[in-house]
């Protein structure tokens, strides 16, 4: 199984490039790891709260977490698993550490993608993505782009009709 960390600030947009990872990657089944990137904080409450830290995700939309269902639906026999996660930090070497905790094989980088920042503690995903060492696989998340995507499934069939 390949695990791809994701970068996303949850908009729905940015899950666009799943149907053509899976697709590369047939018949290796995928996971994926949608993670948003935040510099840990400096205020000392903060610090003490922050393995009790659920705030962030009011940032991730119904709309969201439906949109992750319907493609772990739609790609059952080639998505392991979907998560969502939030990676604290600002050093390589803790980036380093979370990507190993995780298993992480590659990270995803979208190319036509707009990345928002959620609050003042989102940090820019290539600052850490392009220093980690880690392969880096660029994705489109042009919706035009991943309509046209077809699963390795629908080719099977199309051939053989």
């Amino acid at each position: 199984m390949k695990t791809l960390l994701i970068p996303t600030d949850f908009n729905p947009e940015s899950l666009n490039c799943i149907p053509d990872l899976v697709q590369r990657y047939f018949p290796e089944k995928v996971e994926v790891i949608l993670v948003h990137m935040m510099k840990i904080t400096d205020n000392i409450g903060e610090l003490l709260m922050l393995s009790r830290r659920s705030s962030e995700y009011r940032y991730i939309s119904e709309g969201f977490y439906k949109a992750c269902a319907k493609l772990k639906q739609q790609h059952a026999n080639n998505i392991g698993n979907i998560r969502i996660e939030f990676f604290y930090g600002s050093t390589v070497a803790v980036f380093k550490n979370f990507l190993e905790a995780n298993a992480v094989d590659a990270i995803v980088m979208l190319e036509d993608y707009d990345y928002r920042m959620l609050n003042k503690n989102s940090t820019e995903p290539a600052l850490l993505a392009n220093r980690s060492g880690y392969e880096l696989i660029y994705a489109s998340c042009n919706e035009s782009a991943a309509a046209t995507a077809t699963t390795p499934q629908e080719n099977l069939v199309e051939d053989i009709a």
